[in-house]
């Protein structure tokens, strides 16, 4: 039997996801911008995705674009407001933790002349949201937060910070990052205070290829990719009609649950802090109000990659930190006040709403022979 608790990489798609990329590739296959009815019936089944999306977090239909990714997105999102209002305006504002998509494209904005300020937690770990409020000045365009931490699990206070910026300059543009939240945590444009959200499919059992940006009414971006007209002008290129039916299906699916997932996933949360406690030598990283679906813990003496194949050799599946790292050190856990000795063990463990306990105890047990035989061996 094997063990996935590598869910924040990506999930397995479900059946409603891939029934719906499958009806999507056999029966409307048809090019969206097409005036014939081939293309009439493969725009409206995007217009019900574009809605179903829409519906769960608070929006008009006409306020989300589909794109590749969330990769996409948060360059869209992040390059696109630069173009627009950074012209005069000139000051970003972000944390020091953010996915390598939004922060890669923050770096090139500073390359180019942009002043970025990067907030930091404090020696706890902990971000206060005085310290974004108070580095927003007139010369900022753009303050980028993301709500979910995707190695540690730790929630951002997003809503107070984009809260409080509104007040002192409304026309800064406010952008998060919601992959690790939505469909997990309620995420809703009107309490986050968000202008552009950055949104995943197959974070949410849904395929991979396929994300979406919430922008909101009023609010400008430059494309950062040019060609056709699709998706309103701001995002070229024909749509994915199956991989966007895909992802519809998979947040029509989860969104009545999303507060019996959470009950029952922190439930799944203690179990396993309750039985990594018992074993000698673990570091529960992630602070107690992180979200329960990611779990960041240290395995004293070994590093990641040797206890990460050992599980993978029993076919138990976590990873060393975000996926898009390739194994490289992004330098989060190091934010988080983290030393090097418990950076280079670390482990991260995302759970799901299909795991069990019973997962739990095998994966202690394997974990705990691991400790035993790798440092024996040393």
């Amino acid at each position: 039997m094997s063990i996935y608790f590598d869910n924040a990489s990506t999930t397995k798609p479900c059946r409603e996801a891939i029934e719906a990329v499958n009806r999507g590739l056999s029966e409307l296959w048809g090019n969206p911008s097409s005036l014939h009815s081939m293309g009439v019936k493969a725009q409206l089944a995007v217009d019900e995705a574009r809605k179903i999306i829409a519906d769960s977090i608070g929006c008009e239909s006409r306020c989300i674009y589909f794109t590749s990714g969330a990769t996409e997105s948060s360059n869209m999102a992040i390059k696109g407001s630069a173009m627009a209002y950074g012209k005069r305006k000139k000051r970003i504002v972000t944390s020091s933790v953010e996915h390598s998509s939004v922060k890669e494209s923050i770096n090139e904005l500073e390359k180019s002349g942009f002043e970025v300020v990067r907030i930091s937690p404090d020696k706890n770990g902990i971000f206060n949201p005085d310290d974004f409020i108070n580095a927003v000045d007139e010369n900022t365009c753009l303050v980028s937060v993301m709500l979910v931490n995707n190695e540690t699990g730790y929630i951002l206070p997003v809503r107070k910070i984009f809260s409080a910026v509104k007040r002192k300059f409304p026309d800064v543009v406010t952008h998060c990052d919601c992959v690790q939240g939505f469909m997990k945590i309620p995420v809703k444009t009107r309490e986050l205070n968000a202008d552009l959200i950055s949104l995943s499919g197959h974070k949410i059992h849904s395929a991979k290829g396929v994300g979406a940006l919430y922008i909101k009414k009023g609010i400008r971006l430059i494309p950062v990719i040019n060609g056709g007209k699709q998706e309103n002008g701001i995002r070229s290129g024909t749509e994915s009609v199956p991989l966007i039916m895909g992802f519809g299906a998979s947040v029509k699916a989860l969104n009545p649950h999303i507060e019996g997932h959470y009950r029952y996933v922190s439930e799944l949360k203690k179990y396993l802090c309750s039985r990594l406690s018992e074993l000698d030598d673990i570091t529960i990283n992630s602070n107690p109000d992180a979200s329960p679906y990611i779990i960041n813990i240290s395995v004293s003496g070994i590093r990641s990659e040797i206890m990460l194949h050992w599980l993978e050799s029993h076919e138990i599946y976590v990873s060393s930190g975000s996926a898009c790292s390739k194994g490289a050190k992004s330098g989060v856990l190091d934010e988080f006040g983290l030393s090097q000795k418990l950076a280079d063990s670390a482990l991260r463990i995302s759970l799901d709403f299909s795991d069990t306990k019973e997962e739990i105890d095998k994966f202690i047990d394997v974990l705990k022979e691991g400790q035993q035989k790798i440092l024996k061996s040393k």
